[in-house]
């Protein structure tokens, strides 16, 4: 209890101090700003590892994710850092939120990201109650899409949910993953995904490019097994416009990379592969945002060992879904306290949760 006590006081002291998180907005995550830079510093100081490590755990609540028992029983330990709100209806969302809410607030623990799968393809399906939106692939202007967007982004908004998704920007042919983005006009992949990310950020939610580093013209489904490129990378060339205009986060597929001398995965999905996130999506492409994993249960990448630990060190921020959260965070805690570079992998991440969060105005 004396534990406790002091680290709520630690938490809350170090919350009031410095400069209003209200003066951050989602604009400010990508810019130089020294005092959003020691507002991070101050906020991560204050956080003992098992906090630091939780920041990068985000399992799931809802229909085929985690039982309510074993999600409430992580928000009391605090060895998660955020819950994607996967299957349900509105109001069970709102219920969640508010309850984790409290919860964090009563522990000083940090408030948590809260994502869904909000795609226009979607979102009716994954929240019901949900207003009515057309699906990607019956979207056929801009003006549309900014109606679509906006309708979702209200909704995520009067839930709850702060981190969105979406979109989808692979190409249409993969059937699994085609009808959800906007491939099926080529021309309007990236016009449209910039828009939806556009209209999803103004309105204060994370919105994310997925699936890189490209899932749609693979044939199968990574749901079921690790699906492969097969030499060139054909997609990348989406993504750099995206990240241009700003998008905040981005999601890495459970896809090998084979036949390409640069980018070759040696059979490991990419989201366990240093070359595809850290030296190519985070270097290369000079992505600064989140990066985050695919759905760490399915079957592309679940028979992988110790596959959260991997995904960090090659420079995922969060892991989406572990098979367990909580021996997700052991793991990791594990590697975090004998090994110093993945110290600093670690550190690297939580202090870009952390930055989000105070852009986000979870830190008022």
């Amino acid at each position: 209890m004396k534990y406790l006590l002091a680290a709520c006081t630690l938490y809350i002291s170090s919350i009031s101090y410095g400069q209003s998180d209200s003066s951050f907005n989602l604009s400010d995550f990508l810019a130089d700003n020294s005092a959003l830079d020691r507002r991070v510093e101050q906020i991560y100081n204050s956080l003992n590892d098992t906090s630091k490590v939780a920041q990068l755990i985000m399992p799931a609540a809802g229909r085929y994710g985690s039982s309510t028992d074993s999600i409430n029983q992580y928000v009391n330990d605090g060895i998660i850092g955020g819950i994607l709100l996967l299957n349900g209806t509105k109001d069970q969302f709102k219920n969640w939120i508010k309850t984790y809410k409290s919860i964090n607030e009563n522990l000083g623990h940090l408030p948590f990201l809260y994502s869904a799968d909000a795609e226009p393809s979607l979102v009716n399906r994954k929240m019901t109650g949900s207003t009515r939106v057309l699906r990607a692939s019956e979207i056929k202007t801009i003006e549309q899409l900014e109606k679509t967007a906006q309708v979702i982004s209200d909704d995520l908004n009067e839930v709850g949910i702060n981190y969105n998704f979406a979109p989808v920007v692979d190409v249409s042919s993969n059937k699994t993953v085609g009808y959800r983005g906007f491939g099926a006009e080529p021309k309007n992949i990236i016009p449209f995904s910039n828009k939806f990310i556009s209209v999803t950020q103004r309105n204060n939610i994370i919105a994310t490019a997925k699936h890189f580093p490209g899932h749609g013209l693979v044939s199968g489904d990574t749901h079921k097994s690790l699906q492969i490129i097969d030499g060139q990378l054909k997609e990348l060339q989406t993504y750099p416009p995206l990240i241009e205009q700003g998008v905040l986060s981005i999601m890495v597929a459970h896809i090998a990379v084979k036949n390409n001398a640069k980018l070759n995965t040696n059979g490991a999905p990419a989201t366990v592969s240093k070359t595809i996130v850290k030296d190519l999506l985070r270097d290369s492409l000079n992505f600064n945002g989140l990066i985050v994993t695919d759905a760490m249960n399915m079957g592309g990448i679940a028979k992988v060992p110790q596959a959260a630990v991997k995904a960090i060190e090659a420079g995922c921020d969060i892991v989406l879904m572990p098979l367990n959260a909580r021996t997700a965070h052991r793991n990791i805690l594990t590697r975090y306290l004998s090994d110093k570079d993945y110290k600093k992998s670690v550190d690297s991440a939580t202090k870009r949760i952390i930055r989000m969060k105070i852009c986000l105005g979870l830190l008022n």
